[in-house]
Formats: structure tokens, C-alpha cells, sequence
């Protein structure tokens, strides 16, 4: 099974940029993308073609935010949402049933320059761990998605100057991650490259890109019983069409 996320930064534009190319060169089981942009209907109309099931979660703010989830196999069930009302109306989680496992696709809350939202990503962080938590007492879970924070110094070209001032890099999102991994989760692709640098967003600013000045905010992070099954586990850096890259993922 190969299944792979994108923060699209707007399906849309993606689409205009060659999606639908893209997704029949990789061929993936499922697909999860993040920052959609975009209404049901309109994530349905760029994947119109496409041959996969498609489940949409869109903000009730146009164009902003939203989530998308596309499989090959229909899943059992699904689930949008998290309970939380300032988070539900931002169309920020899909949560699909499959024979074998659960997959998570989230679109993380980023904590605002100012960091005034820290305690808004606080909650959310909580709240989707103890989720999960229950989701994976049933089947393994395969999370994933723009997680919006590095985990760790190495996950971003500029730790030191980037620390407690920058979203994506404070201590109580660096928490919020461990306790996935504390609670069960393995980062899989930091597991198989541990020493590896490797980043999946770039600022659209000063060619940061081109210079690899960057940030690793994608993520699958599987249930520990699942790890056995993972064959590889990529950033593919080369993939175009969003600030962000693709993250992959293939399980036997």
C-alpha cells in the first residue's frame, strides 16, 4: 500500500499546476492532502477523472484550510471533524476506515506569528491524541499531514534563532509531538533516516527553496505494531506544485 501526503496549498492551483499528472505517475493507494482550499464540490470538480474515491472536508471560511482524503478501495467508513468547534468549522481532520488500518489526515492549526494561538494548538494536540489513542485500540492507525511543527533541531535549517519565537518551533508544540510518541506512535520517516536532513516546506520567500532553507512539517506517523510493515519512506523533494513537497509512505 503506498499512500502519500501534500499540503496542495490550494487544490486548485495544484490542479492547474498538472495534479491529476502527478497522481497517475505515482500511482498511490491513497493520497491525503491538506490546505485544499477549496468546497467539497471544488475538490470533487479537480479530481473529476481521477478514478479515486474522494472524501472532502472544507472550512466554512472560503478558501482556507480544508482537508481531502482519496483512496482506490472505498473505505469502510469515515469520519470528519474533531469535536472541537473552533477547530470543526476549519475542515481540519478526516479520519478513513480501512480493512487493515485507520487513516488520519490532519491539517495541523499553525500558531500565528505572534503565537497567540498556542493555546488554541494546545488543545488541538490533546485532542487528537486521545483520538487516536482510541481509534488505535481498535485497528492500527496510520496519521499524517501537514503536523505544522519540526520535531526536532534537525528539522529546520535555522533552529536556534527559530526557537519559542517561530510557529511550527516552540517548546509546547515540540511537547504536543511527543506525546504522539509517547502515546504509541513512531515518526516513520525520522525512524529510517535518522540522521538524515531532509525538509518538506519552504517559504515562498528570498528563493529559500533553491537554497534549501526549510522546515520538515509532514509527517505519517503509524501505530509502533505497524512499523514492521513499512517498507520506505521518502520526502520527495523533487515533487512540484505547493511550498510543500509530498510525503510518501509504503506498507506491505
Amino acid at each position: 500500500m503506498k499512500i502519500i501526503s501534500w499540503n496542495v496549498n490550494g487544490i486548485r492551483s495544484a490542479g492547474s499546476k498538472g495534479l491529476l499528472d502527478q497522481l497517475a505517475k505515482w500511482d498511490a493507494d491513497i493520497i491525503c492532502f491538506q490546505e485544499t482550499k477549496a468546497t467539497e464540490d471544488q475538490v470533487a470538480e479537480v479530481l473529476f477523472g481521477s478514478g479515486y474515491n474522494v472524501i472532502a472536508h472544507s472550512a466554512e471560511k472560503k478558501g482556507y484550510s480544508g482537508t481531502a482524503l482519496i483512496s482506490k478501495l472505498e473505505p469502510l467508513s469515515y469520519k470528519i471533524g474533531v469535536g472541537i468547534a473552533d477547530h470543526d468549522g476549519e475542515g481540519r481532520l478526516i479520519v478513513a476506515e480501512f480493512p487493515e488500518y485507520y487513516v488520519a489526515t490532519a491539517y495541523v492549526p499553525n500558531s500565528k506569528g505572534d503565537l497567540s494561538r498556542i493555546p488554541n494548538r494546545k488543545a488541538w494536540d490533546a485532542a487528537i491524541a486521545d483520538i487516536l489513542k482510541d481509534y488505535d485500540l481498535k485497528k492500527p492507525v496510520i496519521y499524517c499531514g501537514d503536523l505544522n511543527v519540526a520535531h526536532k533541531p534537525i528539522d529546520l535549517a535555522n533552529p536556534k534563532s527559530n526557537y519559542n519565537r517561530t510557529p511550527g518551533y516552540t517548546q509546547t508544540e515540540i511537547d504536543g509531538f511527543d506525546n504522539f510518541l509517547n502515546n504509541g506512535f513512531v515518526d516513520s520517516w525520522r525512524n529510517r533516516h535518522p540522521e538524515e536532513v531532509k525538509y518538506s516546506w519552504w517559504s515562498m520567500r528570498s528563493g529559500a527553496r533553491s537554497r534549501n532553507i526549510g522546515w520538515r512539517l509532514d509527517y505519517h506517523l503509524v501505530s509502533e505494531r505497524l512499523m514492521s510493515r513499512v517498507v520506505m519512506t521518502d520526502i520527495l523533494n523533487d515533487e512540484y506544485g505547493s511550498d510543500h513537497c509530498p510525503v510518501y509512505l509504503e506498507i506491505n
